[in-house]
């Protein structure tokens, strides 16, 4: 066998296409992986699986998921026929990758923990550590900030092990960065603090500015102006030093915010407008510079302006949104966008304009719902009006409550069924998530809470009820709109307190929405027992971290006794698939009941989940495949 037939050639065009791919030249990094599957086919098949493996990346690179996915799932199962573990260990991550890319968060944390289980058991540390990194992204995608922050640190503590600082830096880093995010400014100054100490023993400037500006971020969230300024003016030199022009117009910004925290308002309307008229100002720096100069606006008195850049650092951002990819940048670009928001209402509510703060809140959470199905955000979101909601709970008669949770305040909306609407200031976020934190580990214990009067109960109660209790005469509907932590809180279980303590769900009737878009489209309800019936459930368990249901039998047949059996289609057992939902034609069913499983995702609503039996290597019906078939279930 002659060089140009070895293994090494097929390796050489592999090498060769993988950085044509980098540098974006697909037309030839494809005609190389041609001739390396060419070479591998008549010489080397122990290579084919390599091939589909670059195949895979190469699409990747291209933001083509789906057809990475199918040349990753090739590899996987060459790398299974040919018992090659490191192959193995490649694919699953790959397929990780892949899924995150495609927003299927979950799934993701599926394939990495395959993944990550296989990197170990062969000893691939440096694989097994860059998989510990992907899941923590996952998890910070779905909300699971404490899975998330305990990941990150194990792959920061595995990369030290295998001696590599620069990943050790990146993950210690995103550590503080999750604090941060959550605003547990304590532990995350330590943390960054740490990756500060550690970029300097690396002599890593790029990493010092980066790690400096993190720490200027949370001196301006404490009001510490003058170690914020200390810090950002050592970033700046840095990356200007760097020529790191990206963290230099970062910096600026800093500087802006240090300046309008000073009340040198001029200076910093000055600096802002130089980030934002920079051509190099990515859309990411030019929509914080443009929400920072709302900021200032507001601050200065001049509600004209404020609203001007408050609207155009909306319309930057969401164009910005996708763009961002890199888990260095999407942390506090996230974290940024939450603040925008934050900023934004809270203008429009100083300004005495809580309908147009009310349709900022609606119209930011359904981007989740209009993203997540690929839909034009522009198409019937910028036309919810106040008719739509008044409407709503007009013809549902009921008292619909609107909630957003913000780091300095909340609000809760009350929209009447005379249309009339009230907004009430609650406490900010971190507050509230505490309490709903400790109400759900009381409802999960051994003692009841009504027995026990739980304080968390009742003080949620006063917190997100009471301020509104006057407008929900007893025996009302109530549709719960809810935000944040809220998502996972049973509202039914607040303990009311007076004339004795109860439960709230003896005083109203409470049902819940994901979006006022959602209500303002919703028909009026009706507890009429009439029309077709989909049962779906009592699933063949797809794993241990779902096992069978005991009960799902019976309680499908006491459901299935109120039904003819003309109008009702069961679907069982090994029936009771994603797709076999999906090929009912849901949308003929007047009642739709589901006895399994389920997950749920407070920040991607729409990777909820249905646990059903296992199809191929899918066993969940998501939120945003339901979404996708119009219902008119009652």
């Amino acid at each position: 066998m002659t060089l140009g037939t070895s293994d090494l050639a097929v390796w050489r065009k592999m090498s060769q296409a993988a950085a044509d791919g980098f540098l974006s030249q697909f037309a030839d990094a494809d005609a190389r992986l041609g001739e390396a599957q060419a070479l591998a086919e008549k010489f080397h098949p122990e290579l084919l699986g390599e091939v589909a493996l670059r195949k895979g990346t190469l699409c990747f690179l291209r933001d083509d998921s789906a057809h990475a996915a199918l040349a990753y799932r090739d590899s996987l199962r060459i790398a299974r026929e040919q018992n090659d573990p490191f192959l193995e260990a490649a694919a699953l991550g790959s397929l990780g990758l892949t899924a995150a890319q495609q927003e299927h968060y979950d799934e993701s944390i599926q394939w990495n923990t395959a993944a990550l289980s296989l990197a170990q058991s062969i000893g691939a540390r440096t694989s097994a550590t860059k998989t510990l990194g992907n899941m923590a992204w996952s998890y910070f995608e779905l909300g699971d900030y404490e899975n998330s922050r305990a990941l990150f640190q194990q792959a920061e503590e595995s990369a030290a092990k295998e001696g590599n600082l620069g990943d050790q830096l990146l993950w210690r880093i995103n550590v503080g960065s999750v604090d941060s995010y959550r605003r547990d400014f304590g532990d995350a100054e330590s943390e960054i603090r740490s990756a500060l100490n550690l970029a300097r023993q690396q002599d890593q400037n790029v990493g010092i500015a980066q790690s400096l500006r993190s720490l200027s971020d949370i001196d301006l969230a404490r009001d510490r102006l003058d170690a914020a300024d200390s810090e950002n003016r050592e970033a700046l030199r840095l990356s200007r030093a760097a020529q790191d022009r990206n963290g230099e117009l970062a910096s600026t910004i800093t500087a802006a915010r240090i300046e309008g925290g000073r009340h040198n308002r001029q200076r910093a309307v000055q600096i802002l407008n130089g980030v934002i008229a920079d051509p190099a100002a990515t859309p990411s720096l030019r929509w914080e510079a443009q929400a920072r100069l709302a900021s200032v606006y507001a601050d200065a008195g001049n509600p004209a302006a404020a609203e001007r850049e408050f609207r155009g650092a909306v319309d930057t951002l969401e164009a910005a949104r996708r763009s961002v990819q890199s888990e260095e940048l999407r942390i506090p670009f996230l974290a940024n966008a939450a603040e925008l928001y934050d900023d934004y209402l809270e203008f429009l509510v100083s300004q005495n304009r809580a309908e147009d703060a009310l349709r900022l809140a609606a119209l930011t959470r359904a981007r989740t719902l209009v993203e997540g199905l690929g839909l034009d955000p522009e198409k019937g979101l910028a036309r919810l009006t106040p008719e739509d909601w008044k409407g709503a709970a007009r013809r549902q008669d009921a008292v619909i409550l609107c909630y957003w949770l913000g780091s300095r305040h909340s609000y809760l909306w009350a929209i009447l069924p005379s249309g009339r609407l009230k907004i009430f200031f609650l406490a900010p976020a971190e507050q509230i998530d505490a309490a709903v934190q400790s109400y759900a580990g009381a409802l999960l214990g051994p003692r009841d809470v009504l027995q026990t009067a739980n304080s968390s109960g009742t003080a949620l109660y006063k917190m997100l009820v009471a301020p509104a209790q006057d407008l929900i005469p007893k025996g009302s509907r109530v549709v719960i709109v809810p935000d944040g932590s809220l998502c996972g809180l049973n509202f039914e279980t607040l303990l009311a307190p007076e004339p004795v303590p109860h439960y709230w769900i003896e005083d109203a009737t409470i049902t819940y929405s994901d979006s006022l878009i959602l209500v303002a489209a919703a028909r009026r309800a009706t507890a009429a027992m009439h029309g077709k019936l989909l049962l779906i459930g009592d699933p063949v368990s797809p794993g241990s971290d779902f096992p069978q249901l005991p009960q799902a039998a019976a309680e499908m047949a006491s459901i299935e006794k109120y039904f003819p059996s003309p109008d009702t289609r069961v679907l069982s057992g090994s029936s009771a698939t994603a797709q076999a939902y999906v090929d009912s034609n849901p949308g003929q069913f007047a009642f739709i009941h589901f006895v399994a499983h389920g997950t749920s995702s407070r920040a991607r609503p729409l990777e909820s989940a249905v646990i059903l039996s296992r199809q191929g290597d899918s066993f969940k019906l998501y939120g945003r495949d339901v979404v996708r078939h119009p219902l008119k279930a009652e």
